[in-house]
């Protein structure tokens, strides 16, 4: 998905929370229970973007007219390498309505871990903000 990379390079989280359905459910690697909604889904990514360091897309993977992407990532969290893969399904209209996220090493995995749950306040706040509660 062009226009999902697109906004993630250039750290244009607007446009990426435009990208997103309200029904969206994000699988996150470091949490067993996926999160539901667009407004905490959005939150999540806002504080991804403030916790990866030289975040890039390597590949991608997938129909350019299908639903299905696969968008394979490298980034750094504190002195721990990152490589990952964003999967990502649209729905009818064309709006992000899954996206999964998957992390390698384990030891990379554990600092992402520890590096968003210093975030965890900031998200529930951003969250409740955006769903207007």
């Amino acid at each position: 998905m062009q226009a999902f990379r697109a906004a993630v390079e250039a750290h244009d989280l607007d446009t990426v929370e435009a990208l997103l359905a309200e029904h969206v459910v994000f699988t996150s690697p470091v949490v067993f229970k996926p999160y539901r909604g667009g407004a905490v889904t959005a939150a999540i990514l806002r504080a991804v973007a403030r916790v990866f360091e030289d975040f890039r897309y390597e590949r991608v993977i997938g129909d350019a007219d299908g639903r299905d992407h696969a968008l394979l990532f490298r980034a750094r969290v504190g002195d721990r390498e990152i490589s990952g893969c964003d999967f990502l399904h649209l729905d009818e209209s064309g709006r992000i309505d899954e996206l999964t996220v998957m992390v390698r090493p384990l030891s990379g995995a554990q600092a992402l871990q520890a590096a968003m749950a210093a975030q965890f306040e900031r998200i529930a706040e951003e969250a409740q903000a955006r769903s207007g509660g």
